[in-house]
């Protein structure tokens, strides 16, 4: 039996509080309800007590301390409102807005910024404090990310994400003092970095220095254009887009959503889910080859447009383990750009394809060179947001619309390719029927679902047994990749994402403080899989009827030359 664990007693606002050895203050202060403000905090990040601003009095301590980083002791009395506390919070906020571009108006993080909500509850209405701002120049030369340093507060929180978590080192502390500021190695351009795009750095920044490159002012324009507009949406949108309305993390809108974009003018609302379907039939064809062959193994995922920049940069000599199935978002935008356009009798030219991601690299992955001239814009799930509020549309009680068909209709196994683990459980349901040659029953795969940046399992397979492996996080992938290097991988296949929870999590979803809400969303996804009458993607018929009309066999000639892709090295700093 456990030994049971010996509860700390102690005192917060003289209310008697417990908690287990080794948590913070801030911590068991939010269990019972007291909320301390934190800038630098996040739940995925080490606690560096950069902002200060979480700071309380505990007695007998000569000042007062950080609370997101000071564990607890038995019998400790801690003030987190005393009048001193909330006069030195108001000096450290003002002394950070001292060097802080403070016009909402046109920071991005408007409404959403954490800085600002604190100023208005501390009432800084003027600041006795001015200081020069530390830098001037935007940094908008990426694709997917813009870096504002004029509204950077220092929290180090983007630092520590693209750092410790995912291990690109694309930004980092520079100089000292008051002339201390994040930047890119030898201030190059964002765009000549070893950024990937991931936008992990965008989900925890609290203020407006990094955000998404924006489409909409593309999008309106093309709305107007008297082209023919159409737009796919991707798996995960459906499963954080009401957050945006106020309506609780894990709520699925996939109807809601559907509808207002059809309010808003697209003439046609795709499923990336279909792609989602078609990228399985194309991976699990591939695997099934690769497993009788014993030919480039392990196979790794690709439908994460980040990890696949990751790999080229870091990795290249091991690529050949990647899948060469294109991304469900490409897979789609070619096959709009193609049989869509066939089909409907519109040029290929007269059509603009806007994707809607939760990913600001797919804004990156549009652009390279062999899926040119498919998709012609990307919007994250926060600028569709905003665009929903822009034409003055009342979400929350739109009634529920259907997607277009033929590339609207979609298994249950597109619909989990937001969370991760999906790629992978969506992949086995269809190589078990393609390696057995026979319908199985058993379609849930459990053990690669959860919050766990790495998962393992053994699953046994028309008798084979195949050792897998989910990762999220980059930082997770490079030790993959780095055991494939050294010959010491064990599996025989892989699904890497590059943020953490999967897509659900991605750099273009509203922005969380709390890593359960992540889990809320995989919830999400994984209630629309259980309501589909189809859960194989293989089994998808209108997928079906697309390759016996258009593509032919999966893995063919025109397979390949419409669904697949090569990759290339990329030099980094």
């Amino acid at each position: 039996m456990a030994e049971e664990v010996k509860k700390v007693k102690f005192k917060i606002n003289n209310l008697n509080v417990e908690g287990t050895p080794g948590e913070k203050i801030i911590d068991v202060a939010k269990r019972y309800g007291i909320n301390i403000p934190h800038l630098c905090m996040h739940p995925r990040l080490e606690r560096i007590g950069a902002c200060r601003l979480c700071v309380v009095d505990v007695e007998g301590a000569p000042k007062p301390v950080t609370s997101c980083n000071t564990d607890i002791r038995e019998g400790m009395v801690v003030k987190t409102h005393t009048p001193k506390i909330l006069k030195d919070r108001r000096t450290i906020m003002k002394l950070i807005l001292a060097n802080h571009d403070f016009n909402c108006v046109t920071c991005a993080a408007n409404l959403q910024c954490k800085l600002q909500a604190y100023a208005e509850e501390m009432n800084l209405l003027d600041n006795e404090f001015t200081g020069e701002i530390r830098e001037s120049k935007i940094d908008d030369s990426s694709t997917s990310i813009v870096r504002d340093n004029m509204r950077c507060i220092l929290c180090r929180r983007c630092v520590r994400a693209c750092n410790d978590i995912q291990t690109v080192y694309a930004i980092g502390m520079q100089n000292r003092g008051f002339n201390s500021k994040i930047g890119t190695p030898f201030d190059v351009p964002m765009s000549e970095s070893s950024c990937v795009n991931c936008g992990q750095c965008v989900i925890v920044c609290p203020t407006g220095a990094l955000t998404e490159k924006s489409g909409l002012n593309e999008v309106i324009n093309a709305l107007n254009s008297g082209k023919h507009v159409v737009c796919q949406t991707a798996p995960s949108i459906r499963a954080t887009l009401g957050e945006l309305f106020d309506m609780p993390p894990g709520t699925p809108v996939t109807g809601k959503m559907v509808a207002a974009l059809r309010q808003i003018g697209f003439q046609k609302v795709f499923d990336t889910d279909f792609a989602a379907d078609m990228t399985i039939i194309e991976e699990a064809t591939e695997l099934v080859k690769r497993l009788k062959e014993n030919k480039d193994l392990p196979m790794i995922t690709t439908c994460c447009p980040a990890w696949i920049k990751f790999g080229e940069q870091f990795f290249f000599e091991e690529l050949h383990h990647m899948s060469t199935c294109r991304s469900p978002q490409s897979m789609m935008a070619s096959m709009i750009k193609t049989y869509y356009a066939t089909q409907a009798g519109i040029k290929p030219e007269d059509i603009v394809v806007v994707d809607i991601m939760p990913c600001t690299a797919k804004k990156f992955e549009i652009d390279r060179p062999e899926f040119k001239g498919q998709t012609d814009i990307v919007l994250t799930t926060v600028e569709l947001g905003k665009l929903i509020k822009q034409f003055d549309i009342d979400f929350a009680n739109l009634p529920d619309e259907d997607f277009d068909n033929p590339l609207g209709e979609s298994s249950g196994a597109g619909d989990i390719f937001g969370r991760s683990g999906g790629v992978m459980e969506a992949a086995l349901r269809s190589a078990a029927d393609m390696l057995s040659g026979e319908e199985l029953q058993s379609i849930e795969y459990t053990k690669v679902r959860g919050m766990e940046t790495l998962k393992e399992a053994e699953i046994t397979l028309a008798g084979k047994t195949l050792k897998i492996a989910v990762v999220h996080t980059l930082g997770e992938a490079r030790k993959i990749m780095e055991m494939i290097s050294k010959g010491e991988c064990p599996y025989q296949f892989i699904e890497i994402m590059a943020c953490y929870g999967g897509c659900v999590g991605g750099g273009g979803q509203p922005r969380y403080d709390d890593s359960d809400i992540l889990l809320k969303r995989a919830g999400a996804l994984n209630k629309e899989d259980v309501r589909k009458v189809v859960r194989k993607s293989h089994k998808n018929e209108s997928v079906l009827k697309l390759y016996r009309d258009y593509i032919g066999v999966p893995g063919g000639e025109t397979a390949h030359r419409l669904l697949h892709t090569w990759y290339r090295k990329r030099e980094h700093l």
